[in-house]
């Protein structure tokens, strides 16, 4: 494979620690050869690391983009890959004279490119603004700038994640502190606590909030001096700031440095107050030398920075919690050592050159294999189900499913039907397109392979005709057109109508290939209504595949909501449904209980985050004990891995007991809905009861014997391992029809 980049030369910083590492490491593997627009430091670098470089300096465009088309066309590239506005121009450019892709590495918000310079903004932002939507793909160097890029309307699927990397190999050079900090003129000695930020002085990067934190700090620990190592438009206003905060004698600014090793082994503290970032450089170099790190929570930061386990993050803006932070390192040097220890091994494992460059071979392999095979009659899958909703139950089947058939083949297209499209694609990184645009989803629907609809209890009457005949007209048009259609991990019913009966028999035995149900009870249904056609398997439901978040992220997740992580728990998962208000004594009763007997504190956690915090609240109020709510959306393996720390949980929620179900929690069942009822006697629990016939004495005993459930892992375990074993079938399924 051979790849030109393309990028101005005058670039600094990370983006050119970025591309001279990535094209050093590439060469060892493929052909890449650097194209820059301006003769410089950059690129007498790239040539001394033995990067094929070429510099194209002309002032003349056209004269440029002939000599790169005959470049790319005489050397037989496959790939032109563009970094920074430049870069993206040209690329943008060439692309009407070329037939291969043209992708774009986005090394930052490009709407902030030129802050603090308005007449640059419009003319060169909006050059590259327009050159980003020009090109083929684009590559964000953090999961949050993919995100960015898809808020703002770019195609998930013509999107890609890479991570910065550096050589974690080298060993840093050794360097005399005392030496360095007379060159620049800092006043330090022995007793000194050194901390430190490497950034263009720019408003983006708020040097000034780490200046303000910087004078509060002092005021507890006057050894604390800082070092601030970077130039640009701000430089005149921070040196005024210094004065007006009286701490000149104590901040040096020492301009660009040549030698960044002489910086970080010089400072104790390494420091990062960015309004926007992707994923800086400065973080992962720091992490090379061991420094604790304090970081505003922006970008790609907190995929690195875990708060309290690699580092220190605070709010962007927020003088007075980077205060504490900076007081706390410096008085602890027993924390400074175990925190830059941390970092430093994990960032050694994720964040290194070479699986930066593997991740970029494996997009360009993904680009090369769309581009250079003839594409498939059909090809990819439309997702349809009950999304968009701000229901934890429906997103997290809807992410079993995305993460099922990116299993079958990473690079198919996927498109999801949801109520909130772009919510839904920066959450999945999927195409979507609104659940009642007809004519965009038919479209689609002309040239997908296969129709998915799938996961929950679509194919019932009782909380909506309408949505009834919707799934259904979806389910006869993508036959019409052409699909293969699977019903995926679903319940069947209530259908109480005869009209609809009659429907769905019609309907299913005609235009279904296979349907996967998440219960038997949804068996006997199907037989009920004379559904015989399609191929009927029985399976369970997708979102016991997910994986619950680690163990740090759970913690975390419990402390930011005042929750001891070791402590002991009951979890209710509530909604409020008719009859629910007459029985909320009931579940205060309940709660009460699993305390006083017990010593289990109550969560009330939202599966629907929308609604069910008004359910927990009628329970709440009756209660005169410690509890915690959790009424917040929260993504599903947070939600699974909550679960996993309960000691029992009462649901309402079918997810509620279906998460709790997948990590081997006793679980109470109080039944609203049939498939509540279903889903308990499939898995062999019979501690349920319908809403209607609740009683407090009966709950109580309920959750005496789900604790005492919860003695006996073992078993708990082997009804886990059978349930995720049966799942497996949804995806065998579809496999089949993709492949048939």
């Amino acid at each position: 494979m051979k790849v030109i980049h393309l990028i101005s030369g005058g670039d600094t910083g990370g983006a050119k620690t970025h591309v001279h590492l990535l094209l050093y490491n590439l060469n060892k593997t493929i052909d890449a050869t650097l194209v820059c627009f301006m003769r410089g430091v950059f690129s007498e670098e790239a040539i001394q690391m033995g990067i094929p470089t070429i510099i194209l300096d002309s002032k003349n465009v056209i004269k440029t983009i002939l000599q790169l088309r005959n470049l790319v066309l005489e050397g037989e590239y496959d790939l032109v890959h563009c970094h920074g506005s430049r870069g993206n121009l040209m690329g943008a450019i060439l692309k009407l004279f070329i037939d291969i892709p043209v992708i774009t590495t986005v090394h930052s918000d490009y709407r902030l490119d030129y802050m603090g310079r308005p007449l640059a903004k419009l003319v060169y932002g909006t050059l590259n603004a327009i050159s980003l939507r020009i090109l083929d793909y684009r590559i964000g160097v953090s999961g949050s700038m993919r995100q960015l890029l898809i808020s703002r309307g770019f195609r998930p699927s013509h999107l890609f994640t890479i991570y910065n990397g550096l050589d974690f190999s080298r060993k840093p050079k050794a360097c005399d502190r005392r030496e360095f900090y007379k060159r620049v003129g800092l006043q330090a000695d022995g007793d000194s606590i050194v901390a430190g930020i490497a950034a263009r002085l720019d408003p983006v990067k708020d040097v000034a909030t780490l200046m303000r934190a910087f004078a509060l700090a002092r005021e507890k620990c006057p050894n604390l001096r800082l070092i601030i190592a970077g130039d640009g438009g701000e430089m005149a206003a921070l040196h005024r700031l210094a004065k007006e905060l009286k701490v000149q004698d104590y901040v040096c600014f020492t301009g660009w440095l040549s030698d960044m090793d002489e910086f970080y082994s010089s400072i104790d503290i390494n420091t990062l107050t960015s309004i926007s970032e992707t994923f800086p450089f400065a973080l992962t170099e720091g992490a090379i030398f061991r420094l604790p790190t304090i970081s505003s929570r922006v970008g790609g930061v907190p995929e690195l920075i875990k708060d309290g386990v690699t580092g220190l993050l605070f709010r962007p803006g927020d003088s007075k919690a980077l205060a504490a932070h900076l007081r706390a390192l410096a008085k602890d040097a027993g924390l400074r050592r175990k925190l830059g220890d941390a970092l430093h091994q994990y960032a050694s494992m994720e964040y290194s050159a070479e699986a930066s460059c593997r991740r970029q071979i494996e997009i360009y392999n993904t680009i090369f294999r769309r581009a250079k095979l003839m594409p498939p009659a059909r090809s990819g899958v439309l997702i349809c189900g009950a999304y968009g909703h701000g229901n934890a139950g429906d997103d997290a089947i809807l992410e079993a499913i995305v993460g099922e058939m990116r299993s079958i083949d990473p690079d198919m297209p996927l498109t999801i039907l949801s109520r909130r499209p772009r919510e839904t694609m920066r959450r999945y990184g999927e195409d979507s397109v609104y659940t009642f645009n007809f004519p965009k989803f038919l479209r689609v629907m002309n040239h997908t392979r296969l129709y998915l609809n799938g996961g929950g209890s679509l194919i019932q009457d009782v909380t909506s005709r309408r949505s009834l005949w919707y799934y259904l007209f979806t389910i006869y048009q993508a036959k019409k057109r052409g699909n293969k259609v699977i019903m995926y991990g679903c319940g069947i019913g209530p259908v109480l109508y005869g009209y609809d009966q009659r429907l769905v028999r019609r309907v299913l035995n005609k235009n279904v290939d296979i349907i996967t149900l998440r219960e038997k009870h949804s068996l006997q249904e199907l037989s009920r209504f004379g559904v015989t056609e399609p191929e009927i398997v029985l399976s369970s439901d997708p979102a016991l595949s997910l994986p619950s978040a680690t163990d740090d992220e759970i913690d975390e997740a419990l402390s930011l909501h005042g929750i001891d992580p070791r402590g002991k728990y009951i979890c209710f998962t509530l909604r409020k449904w008719p009859g629910f208000i007459e029985k909320a004594p009931c579940f205060a009763a309940g709660a009460r209980h699993a305390h006083e007997k017990h010593g289990l504190i109550p969560i009330f956690l939202s599966i629907n985050h929308r609604s069910d915090g008004d359910a927990a609240g009628c329970v709440t109020k009756l209660l005169d004990m410690p509890f915690h709510c959790l009424p917040d959306p929260m993504e599903s393996g947070l939600t699974i891995g909550i679960m996993s720390r309960m000691t029992a949980v009462v649901s309402m929620r079918l997810h509620g007991l279906i998460f709790a179900a997948g990590r081997g929690v006793p679980l109470v069942g109080i039944s609203y809905d049939p498939k509540v009822t279903a889903f308990l006697d499939y898995i062999g629990q019979d501690l349920h009861v319908r809403l209607e016939d609740l009683q407090s004495d009966q709950l109580c005993s309920m959750i005496d014997a789900a604790i005492q459930l919860a003695k006996d892992k073992k078993s708990l375990a082997e009804k886990v391992t059978k349930l995720i074993n049966i799942e497996s079938r949804n995806v065998e399924c579809a496999r089949r029809l993709l492949e048939g």
